[in-house]
């Protein structure tokens, strides 16, 4: 299953894009601030973190790139979220509940898109993304 996000609005806190499955737009998302960071920070190993000013801790999108996702168990939401891995210097990125920028911390949130600067329906939203996704073998997303 591939999943892509296409970010179309990029504001001052805050990233709005359209999540489609397989070619299908299925939602809109909201993340953090989407930040340029340099090679230098992108290019150093994933164990070393990444002290460039550009990137802001909890007020960053995660850099555009193609990821693998799979189903795991969340320590802070108690329950199956979806993971993407490998992102350069970030740790547990998830694709999950919320209404704005701030509940993002990172993360992709998922919802309609009806009210600037913010996502609604979220948990229904992501009730039917995670009754997709528990049916699909492997997982890629596609962030551009």
């Amino acid at each position: 299953m591939e999943l892509l996000l296409k970010r179309k609005f990029k504001g001052k806190k805050y990233t709005i894009g359209d999540l489609y499955i397989d070619g299908e737009f299925f939602c809109n998302t909201i993340e953090d601030k989407v930040r340029e960071l340099p090679e230098k920070c992108l290019n150093t190993p994933k164990w070393l973190i990444c002290k460039c000013k550009e990137k802001v801790y909890n007020e960053t999108a995660i850099p555009a790139g193609t990821y693998k996702v799979t189903l795991g168990e969340s320590p802070k939401f108690k329950r199956i979220l979806p993971i993407i891995h490998d992102v350069p210097h970030f740790l547990g990125i998830l694709i999950h509940t919320g209404n704005t920028e701030e509940h993002s911390s990172g993360c992709i949130i998922v919802g309609r898109n009806t009210v600037k600067g913010k996502v609604l329906y979220s948990k229904a939203t992501m009730a039917a993304l995670m009754e997709r996704l528990e049916t699909a073998g492997t997982i890629t997303i596609i962030i551009g």
